[in-house]
């Protein structure tokens, strides 16, 4: 199991650290943001009507237990 070094990292070195992290990041373009939003939108739409099916139908089957009852 290898030491760790217990230095601490000054506040510029920190802010290169970060500087040279984001130079990494590779942000999406517009139309792939777009492109995303509307899937997500359109799923949002397909859940929410798979999901009031499913309810009604289980409300549907309790209230006609209930009736048994």
């Amino acid at each position: 199991m290898a030491e760790q070094q217990n230095t601490k990292t000054s506040p510029a070195e920190f802010m290169n650290q970060v500087r040279a992290e984001a130079r990494k990041v590779v942000w999406p373009s517009r139309q792939e943001t777009v492109r995303t939003a509307i899937f997500v939108f359109i799923m949002m739409l397909i859940l929410g009507v798979f999901f009031l099916g499913v309810d009604t139908l289980f409300s549907a089957v309790m209230q006609w237990l209930l009736t048994l009852a």
